[in-house]
């Protein structure tokens, strides 16, 4: 058995790892590639070979980090089966073909340049039927209840608790006589996160690959999210401002509308509109009613007693670009959640540009922002930053509340990695800046583990 890392090694996105056993390849997870415009390009348009010979391919979960390049991958000629939970399915559905349609754009905004300066096109990196024919070979699964994706390994997810359908992939493996568990993380939660269940606890795994976005801090406790919401929209408003929240369509939204209406219920905040803009955002809140075998106990019990715990007074739900542009023109304050989560795409763009430069507006941080990112240049406090190829000043406050993220810290992922540890043979360690993955490594091996390896992008290990 080897495990070949082709991408999310040393760095937080493009997660893609292949598995190969019994003469059989099985690709974990096919994200695209997120940072510096120029390599993310390449990287994305030239997956590796390796990647391409796959057998199967089983998703973790629907981010786009994780699933992001799946359609360019049916696009080279990838053929096999799909595996994943069936809300990540559904939320694919809606999430690629988003994809596909921000690459069609960004392709025909760059060919007008091109044209204009007579050098040759370029295609985009999938388009929305790549997307459609990716969509066709999924194969919807039930959490626990084992699948065969290729001859002698047994598949189940687990329940990750990252977001809606998120899952580690746990594969019994039957080889040279012997039988050995493997488990791949894809991105862990918190224990008590709103609205989905908490990450199921691992068992009798021998091999591991986990994340480490936070491999070396810790997060405020959940608790303090709500009180932190709450105090930023009280003060923005006291100013006469607006919250603007760049937000992951999938997750994020919906806490953010969930732990709102708790505190406009308690009268914790004033009754300000509140806009959720993104077309994405409001058909992936769609895909969560359909899926409440992912709820918590708590967010079951709220739907006994309510029809929609994503809708209430004074939210909106915005699709076209004629509402999005109105929301500019509003004088009061209100609270503006938009789509992308680290600022690089999407109406976030239009609303930062048109508020930044405001004192009296707040730019609250709620999620991971990778490195040479626009919202990791907000969260570094830069006093300017390029929007649109516009310098824009930033004089907004800016605010961060780590509470709220959807990502295990170093202390829970070592109590969840902890519950196999005693049949833990080696754990390679991924997703995670280079420091926060090394940090993590030393911490685990510390701890007695006996084998923990930081991956290098193109590395093969065998097991």
């Amino acid at each position: 058995m080897k495990i070949s890392f082709l991408g999310a090694a040393r760095t937080v996105t493009g997660s893609m790892h292949l598995l190969e056993v019994n003469g059989a390849r099985i690709l974990l997870d096919c994200g695209l590639y997120q940072g510096r415009r120029a390599e993310a390009n390449e990287r994305n348009r030239h997956l590796p070979r390796p990647a391409l010979d796959a057998d199967c391919l089983i998703l973790s979960h629907a981010h786009i980090d994780h699933s992001g390049n799946i359609p360019g991958l049916c696009r080279q000629g990838f053929s096999g089966p799909i595996y994943a939970t069936r809300a990540t399915q559904d939320l694919c559905a809606v999430m690629l073909a988003d994809s596909a349609h921000i690459q069609e754009q960004d392709a025909a905004y760059l060919n007008k340049k091109l044209q204009r300066r007579g050098e040759p096109l370029v295609e985009p990196i999938y388009t929305t039927l790549n997307a459609q024919q990716a969509m066709s070979q999924f194969v919807g699964v039930d959490y626990g209840v084992p699948f065969e994706p290729v001859p002698g390994v047994s598949a189940r997810f687990l329940d990750a608790g990252h977001i809606l359908g998120s899952a580690a992939i746990v594969l019994d493996v039957e080889e040279g006589g012997k039988s050995h568990r493997f488990c791949f993380t894809g991105d862990v939660g918190r224990p008590n996160t709103p609205i989905i269940r908490d990450p199921e606890p691992l068992e009798g795994v021998e091999w591991l690959v986990t994340e480490s976005t936070y491999g070396n801090r810790l997060h405020d406790p959940i608790g303090d999210a709500e009180a932190q919401l709450a105090d930023t929209v009280n003060e923005t408003a006291r100013r006469g401002g607006k919250v603007i929240i760049p937000a992951f369509s999938v997750g994020r939204t919906q806490e953010l509308v969930y732990a709102l209406a708790r505190l406009r219920a308690e009268n914790r905040i004033p009754e300000i509109p509140i806009f959720v803009d993104s077309p994405l955002s409001t058909n992936v809140t769609g895909v969560f009613r359909k899926h409440p075998e992912c709820f918590d106990q708590e967010m079951n019990a709220l739907l006994a007693k309510q029809d929609d715990p994503f809708g209430f007074s004074k939210l909106a739900y915005t699709r076209s670009v004629a509402d999005s542009k109105q929301i500019n023109f509003l004088a009061d304050p209100c609270i503006i959640i938009s789509a992308s989560g680290m600022c690089e795409t999407g109406r976030i763009l239009h609303h930062l540009s048109n508020n930044i430069g405001d004192p009296k507006n707040t730019v609250l941080i709620v999620g991971f922002q990778a490195a040479n990112t626009l919202g990791r240049r907000l969260v570094e406090k830069w006093p300017q930053v390029r929007i649109f190829g516009e310098e824009h000043r930033v004089r907004a406050q800016v605010r961060v509340i780590n509470a709220l993220s959807a990502h295990a810290d170093r202390d829970e992922l070592l109590r969840y990695i902890g519950a196999t540890q005693e049949t833990l043979r080696k754990v390679f360690v991924v997703h995670g800046e280079e420091s926060q993955s090394l940090a993590l490594a030393d911490t685990l091996f510390n701890l007695g583990i006996p084998e923990v390896a930081v991956p290098a992008l193109g590395e093969t290990h065998t097991l």
